[in-house]
């Protein structure tokens, strides 16, 4: 069903960019549209507060998380509705990405609500701007799963995308996240931006072997990964990949599996090509 956004006597729905780091980094809008508006929605009120105290900004606070948006989503909704002027931030950065408040939006949206971006900081983009790698084209992911089985089948999904990849991770867990990396991608070239916009901001460049010699990674860190370079994949015959991945050990299944996500091909198609091409073999 087709919707549009428009002005009537209902309230507006504004989604506020805040500082990753540096408190310095708030524009004058965002500041002045989080006093005007009736109430302010956060992940952790303990974080935000911190940034309103800073800009005498005394709005009522009221959390909005992964705990709780099933129960709050409707009544957030109801407030936009009765013409109240809500605004949603996130603890850094862009709300909505990698944080709660989607639910909010995709309601809002389809009851033809208005939704107000006030742009600022992006961690992600940020770091990727100066990683050194191609910035274009990319693909953001954001965090990838906490256990090792979902992670790999995750990196597993992303291993053939020929786009730099931006991760979001956390550093007691970014160790473990390389060594995945090394066994599923291989030795890429990677970034590790950490503490952006902080005193202690650092990039940190090299192969996934290199960090992996590191000690520690500490602070807030944002992940830019090489994509796929082969790309002499597209002239080979994907029939012969399979094969040569089945001499390796590969069970049929597994081998068309990824060279249909080599490819880019239907995995249904793959399997009806390469039994034709075996037939015509024998």
């Amino acid at each position: 069903m087709r919707t549009r956004s428009f002005t009537n006597e209902k309230g507006i729905l504004y989604l506020v960019a805040t500082p990753i780091g540096n408190l310095s980094d708030f524009s004058f809008r965002a500041i002045e549209i989080l006093k005007s508006v009736d109430k302010i929605y956060a992940e952790d009120t303990r974080n935000s507060i911190v940034l309103l105290k800073h800009y005498n900004i005394s709005t009522p606070l009221e959390s909005y998380h992964e705990y709780n948006q099933d129960i709050k989503t409707d009544s957030v909704v109801e407030e936009i509705e009765k013409g109240l002027n809500i605004a949603i931030i996130s603890d850094a950065g862009l709300p909505i990405i990698s944080d709660p408040g989607y639910k909010i939006v995709e309601k809002a949206s389809k009851l033809g609500l208005r939704i107000s971006t006030i742009p600022g900081a992006s961690a992600g983009i940020s770091a990727l701007i100066a990683s050194g790698l191609a910035p274009m084209p990319y693909t953001f992911y954001g965090f990838l799963d906490s256990k090792k089985a979902k992670r790999i089948k995750e990196l597993n999904d992303l291993k053939y995308i020929n786009h730099t990849i931006i991760f979001y991770e956390a550093p007691h867990r970014i160790m473990e996240t390389l060594s995945d990396m090394l066994e599923v991608f291989g030795n890429r070239n990677v970034v590790i931006a950490r503490e952006l916009t902080k005193t202690f901001e650092e990039y940190i460049r090299g192969t996934i072997k290199e960090l992996l010699e590191l000690d520690s990674i500490k602070g807030e860190i944002v992940l830019i990964v090489e994509g796929y370079k082969d790309e002499s994949r597209l002239d080979d015959n994907p029939y012969q990949k399979i094969e040569e991945l089945i001499s390796l050990g590969y069970k049929p299944n597994e081998a068309i599996k990824e060279i249909s996500k080599l490819y880019n091909l239907d995995r249904k198609e793959l399997y009806k090509g390469y039994l034709d091409y075996k037939n015509q073999g024998e």
